[in-house]
């Protein structure tokens, strides 16, 4: 017996479907384990300047001037990678080679429309604690 037209469309449908979804994903996987809640890091791991990504958590945190914190999300707005790796004061995806602001979350260069979603730093002491916005 012959496939039917319907059968043929919709083996077709279904092979297009998981090809896209597979390369979707391989772009955009992280082997690493990302926990949701707050994160620490010691404020003397922040590079003045520049941005560290804190491993196991949702944040990027920077040090645009001495003693002054900020914390981004990870996430970013262009396709829902994280954000992998800081190159001086760049904070960049290495998914589409989208380029972030280290002092402030903006966009450098694209693909990506707009900057980071910010987060809360807060310096106590010698830690610095990041939290959600």
């Amino acid at each position: 017996m012959s496939p039917t037209r319907r059968d043929v469309l919709k083996t077709a449908g279904l092979a297009a479907g998981a090809a896209t979804g597979a390369a979707g994903l391989a772009g955009c996987s992280s082997p690493e384990t990302i926990a949701d809640g707050p994160a620490t890091i010691k404020a003397a791991e922040v590079p003045v300047g520049g941005a560290v990504i804190v491993e196991d958590s949702r944040f990027v945190v920077a040090q645009p001037t001495a003693g002054q914190f900020k914390a981004f999300d990870r996430l970013c707005p262009h396709a829902g990678c994280d954000v992998t790796r800081v190159e001086k004061s760049e904070i960049v995806c290495t998914c589409h080679d989208a380029r972030f602001s280290a002092a402030d979350g903006s966009v450098l260069s694209g693909p990506a429309e707009t900057g980071l979603s910010g987060a809360m730093a807060t310096l106590d002491g010698d830690v610095v604690t990041l939290r959600e916005a």
